[in-house]
Parts: C-alpha cells; structure tokens; sequence
C-alpha cells in the first residue's frame, strides 16, 4: 500500500462531478476542494473532505482502499434542495468508471450519509461517505 494514488482518485472524483450535467444544473460550478476564501459563499456547494487510506494489498497485487467524504453544504432552511444535491453526488460516483492518472480505480460505493443542521442552524449539510478501491499494480 502507498498513498501515491490519493491525488489521482481526488482529481478524477472532482473531474466527474464537475462533468455530470444533474450536478451542474443544481450546484453549477461550485464543487470544491476548499470553499473559497474571499467572497461570499455560494448558496448550495459541495465539499471534497476528509478521506481515510488502508492497506488492502494481498501477494498478487498492492491496493488501497480509501474511505472518502463529499459535503453538501447550502444556506437553505429545509433539507429538501441539499437532499436533492446529495442524491446527484451518489447517483454520479456509485459505480461509476473514473479515469486516474495513476492507479486503477476497481470499486467505488456509496457507505453511508448524514444530515444535519448547521451550527447557526440555519443552513444544511450532510456529509456522504464513499469506498473507493484502487489497484495500485501496473
């Protein structure tokens, strides 16, 4: 196992989201690394966040698995419209085929999500925890 393949996995998640027309027509551009730091914030956004690595190399093969968290973050007063959002991530990466640059991605799933208010509780996130395998073998 090595983390080589962590920049190439985030690179070809973000390159397919920002791709997906449903995702498009609900967030536009608005996929992040990092929301941005000057200016006001988009109303509805995602967030590439925290990612998890573990070894799942066996004799034939070195791989890793990666447990990864996209965020939905929006200032709206219902979870309706983040809900909607969130769908559009799941149903863009469950299973989805995503070119990387180093590495074979063999399995990206969907794990688990959680909605909640925020802290000034007058927007919403919720917070989708994806599996991605990757074969780190040439």
């Amino acid at each position: 196992m090595s983390y080589a393949t962590a920049p190439a996995l985030q690179a070809a998640i973000y390159g397919h989201l920002t791709a997906d027309a449903v995702l498009a027509a609900l967030v536009g551009p608005a996929i992040f690394d990092a929301p941005p730091g000057e200016g006001a914030l988009p109303p509805t956004y995602v967030l590439l966040g925290d990612e998890e690595a573990r070894d799942r190399s066996d004799k034939g093969a070195r791989a890793t698995m990666y447990r990864l968290t996209l965020s939905v973050v929006t200032d709206a007063a219902g979870f309706h419209h983040a809900k909607r959002v969130a769908a559009a991530v799941d149903a863009a990466l469950t299973g989805a085929t995503l070119t990387m640059g180093s590495g074979h991605l063999v399995a990206l799933t969907f794990e688990r999500a959680r909605a909640r208010r925020t802290r000034n509780a007058s927007g919403r996130r919720i917070d989708l925890r994806f599996r991605a395998l990757v074969d780190e073998t040439p």
